[in-house]
């Protein structure tokens, strides 16, 4: 379960991004003053998290990162293993 709110609006998004909501697992960890937001999704789904060119997980690392000011926070997120 996230702990930021960016997290848990990566997490929201995912969900209604995906085929598999129940797959959808958001993990958190911190390194160097940034959280890692780490997004793993069913192996079927990660070409509609990703996105034509990435554009939707540009999108999401964007609005992750809007939270994320919102907190005082910096961070990052990973999809896939």
């Amino acid at each position: 379960m996230p702990e930021t709110l960016s997290g848990e609006l990566v997490q929201y998004l995912a969900k209604a991004l995906v085929d598999h909501p129940e797959d959808v697992q958001v993990s958190e960890t911190i390194q160097d003053n940034r959280v890692i937001i780490h997004l793993r999704v069913h192996l079927d789904d990660y070409g509609q998290v990703i996105g034509r060119d990435g554009r939707i997980a540009t999108s999401l690392r964007a609005l992750a990162k809007v939270a994320a000011v919102r907190e005082d926070i910096r961070v990052k997120l990973e999809i896939g293993h």
